[in-house]
């Protein structure tokens, strides 16, 4: 028989015998009906005369619809996202990474080791606060179902990000326990992680209470960075070291694997952020511009921090000066898609090729590697 508390444990050899049931008082039974049929919850009969939901009356949040209905649909687009993200699907195991190896070992230069082996140690642990802030700070503040199906898909897919870190950290041989580490100890990559975990610590709370202006505003800040600040400019602009070394021909399994992990944070900043906009409008809420003017600061510092830190020294073909730049051009393109004011007036893409990363299309020995833009059900669509 199968062991719930260990499914993979071996089962346990049969008792010799079945030891006896106790007796069933008659009374037992009775108190079972009974409460078969009374809201044993409030003590009141249960309501069986209801009226069908109606699809205009949900709301992102605040909503007081069956949360257990998921059609007819208020929000397709989002149930379009869930379909869409099952289209963009692999495992790490399915990417060749023996080059890799070689390239570490003979290739790369000590700059470009560093450069390697920070970029990994900060995104590991950051898709794990990603996951932890969708599966358990946002989700149960969504009351529209389909909301939450497309939000279980993202907090899958983090854990697959988390897998491909981990995976490329243990093809190459890396020192895990120096790896996992370095957010802790490095203080411009722990900088990122407190600023990230301020914001989650402020609405992971049982307290919430999003009918509060205060809280709604501070909750709504909260999606704003996750989606836009985190997973939309830091996560995009931190893939971009690893395809810079692509660019040349080294580490190409690691950018193929994070040439994926790219394509779900597209959809993931991209929904994140239409979310806040649908909130904004049922909600009939103003955003605090000064509050927003320190978010983009602080972020900006941050990164600034980072870059000069990764890319103390340049590598062929890429500078702190390129990181920095592309962060702020990408930061100004979230707040356009959020309808707000551009935090960096004038800034210039300084990575003009890295759009490219997320569409690439190329021909490839499918037996040597898998195709890139392989997946499941057909082509994504980059709404």
């Amino acid at each position: 028989m199968l062991n719930w508390d260990d499914p993979l444990a071996k089962p346990a050899p049969a008792p010799a015998a079945e030891p006896e049931a106790p007796a069933v008082h008659p009374h037992v039974m009775d108190e079972a009906v009974e409460a078969l049929n009374t809201d044993t919850a409030i003590g009141e009969p249960v309501v069986t005369d209801v009226k069908p939901v109606n699809p205009d009356d949900k709301r992102v949040i605040n909503g007081m619809t069956d949360i257990n209905q998921l059609a007819p649909f208020k929000y397709p687009w989002a149930w379009e996202y869930f379909l869409n993200g099952n289209k963009n699907h692999w495992t790490p195991l399915d990417i060749n990474m023996a080059q890799d190896v070689h390239d570490y070992q003979r290739k790369l230069t000590l700059e470009e080791r560093h450069v390697y082996e920070n970029v990994l140690s900060y995104l590991t642990t950051s898709d794990i606060l990603a996951m932890r802030n969708i599966g358990l700070a946002v989700m149960e503040k969504m009351s529209a179902p389909e909301l939450q199906i497309y939000q279980a898909r993202q907090v899958y897919e983090e854990s697959l990000h988390t897998w491909t870190y981990q995976h490329c950290i243990e093809t190459i041989g890396l020192d895990q326990g120096e790896i996992y580490n370095r957010y802790r100890v490095v203080p411009e990559i722990n900088k990122k992680i407190q600023i990230t975990n301020r914001r989650l610590a402020s609405i992971l709370r049982a307290d919430i209470d999003l009918r509060d202006p205060d809280e709604l505003q501070n909750f709504v800040m909260a999606y704003i960075f996750f989606a836009a600040i985190f997973e939309g400019c830091w996560f995009y602009n931190g893939f971009s070291p690893i395809f810079a070394l692509q660019r040349r021909g080294l580490m190409k399994g690691t950018a193929e694997q994070l040439q994926y992990i790219m394509r779900d944070e597209v959809l993931h900043a991209s929904f994140g952020i239409r979310v806040v906009k649908q909130i904004i409008k049922e909600e009939n809420l103003t955003l605090d511009k000064k509050a927003l003017r320190e978010m983009w600061d602080e972020a900006d510092a941050a990164e600034v921090g980072y870059a000069s830190y990764i890319l103390r020294d340049p590598i062929l073909g890429y500078s702190k000066e390129d990181h920095i730049g592309q962060f702020r051009f990408t930061a100004n393109r979230r707040a356009k898609q959020l309808g707000i004011e551009e935090p960096f007036p004038g800034a210039e893409a300084t990575l003009p090729w890295l759009d490219e990363q997320a569409n690439l299309r190329k021909e490839k020995n499918f037996f040597e590697t898998r195709v890139t833009e392989y997946q499941t059900g057909g082509a994504l669509k980059w709404d």
